[in-house]
């Protein structure tokens, strides 16, 4: 997966017309997008017992910073902690429920606006106004309520329930956030589209000519992709046009940056997408079995505080979202309108559709898993 293989893999695709394929040809039920049954069983079986992505390590920069948010359909606050430690908890009250942090932002504590209930970064109850009110209530008995928060490859992962037996699900990853890539945008927005459906258009270049004819076509090639599995996830490349001028440079010597996008599926709704200046950190957050909830945190490609590479991360974001992006959301809306047709009993996922293919047998797999 070093970047050198990765530049010799596409300049023989190149010189040959060819690219990536897969092994398998996969047939998945479309019922398997519109049934309620099923997205319940993906949201408790998958989504809250896998280590997922919840926002990058630049989102929680210092004590005190926190982002609550629904994560699988359960209200959490993620937070950084006087020792520097990530720590997240079930984003409720322990005396009424009430929920103890909205949106993001920093603090020294966490009050519940409804009684006052006083709670500190590392979730131990330590002020109830009017005590003698409780008698013989145990502050240190009725902390936040915990689930495991673990910082890995610039990411923080959350898992809300006991996951399932395997090895470590993150293994061959490297890390993809690095401490000088700095967050410069968020934004959270809802889309009336499965997640699955929202999800399977990044991993996949076979649409590049057909869908991007005037945004990425020029740019990049029409179904030309180096993908990569390790685990349960996946990396589809996309190369850029100028990546030829590579063919010249000798091997050990060769940098991709700014010649190609990685997009990263992290099993089961993440994706990280390297894109020439910029990388974004794309949350899908299923809502219902037609409605997704996206966040998206976007951070430059480096260069730490210099005004210059976060402006050309900036306009380099601008582009893709005004394009590229927009061009995607309007096709998978026009697949969930088209699930009300009934043309299909399932969905064909082929030879260059690989990432997909690995997606849907991992997420059967874990479905099935006790």
């Amino acid at each position: 997966m070093d970047d050198q293989s990765v530049a010799q893999r596409v300049l023989d695709h190149m010189a040959n017309g060819t690219t990536d394929l897969g092994d398998e040809v996969w047939r998945e039920p479309v019922a398997n997008y519109r049934s309620t049954d099923r997205m319940k069983a993906e949201m408790e079986r998958v989504l809250r017992r896998s280590p997922v992505p919840f926002c990058p390590s630049a989102a929680l920069p210092e004590v005190g910073s926190y982002i609550a948010r629904e994560a699988a359909g359960v209200p959490l606050v993620v937070t950084r902690g006087v020792d520097g430690k990530v720590r997240a908890f079930r984003n409720a009250c322990r005396h009424r429920g009430m929920q103890i942090a909205e949106g993001a932002g920093c603090a020294r504590a966490f009050v519940c606006r409804y009684h006052g209930w006083t709670y500190n970064l590392e979730g131990r109850l330590r002020h109830i106004p009017h005590e003698g009110g409780f008698p013989g209530f145990d502050k240190e008995a009725h902390p936040l309520m915990p689930v495991t928060a673990t910082e890995r490859l610039g990411l923080v992962f959350v898992t809300q329930d006991e996951p399932a037996a395997g090895g470590d699900p993150l293994e061959g990853l490297d890390r993809l956030i690095n401490p000088d890539q700095r967050l410069f945008a968020t934004a959270e927005r809802d889309f009336d589209v499965n997640w699955k459906i929202f999800l399977e258009s990044f991993i996949e270049g076979y649409h590049i000519k057909s869908t991007h004819p005037d945004s990425f076509l020029p740019y990049g090639f029409d179904n030309l992709n180096v993908i990569d599995l390790f685990g349960r996830n996946s990396r589809v490349t996309y190369p850029f046009q100028r990546i030829k001028k590579l063919a010249k440079v000798p091997p050990r010597e060769r940098r991709v940056e700014g010649l190609l996008t990685y997009v990263y599926h992290l099993f089961p709704n993440v994706l990280v997408t390297v894109l020439s200046r910029h990388t974004n950190v794309i949350i899908l957050e299923p809502l219902a079995v037609d409605r997704t909830r996206q966040f998206t945190y976007t951070l430059s490609n480096g260069g730490g505080d210099d005004p210059a590479a976060i402006a050309e991360a900036k306009r380099d974001a601008e582009f893709v979202g005004n394009t590229g992006a927009l061009e995607d959301r309007a096709v998978v809306h026009a697949i969930q309108r088209g699930l009300a047709s009934g043309a299909n009993e399932a969905f064909t996922f082929g030879h260059f559709e690989s990432a997909i293919v690995h997606f849907h047998r991992t997420l059967t797999t874990a479905l099935s898993a006790t």
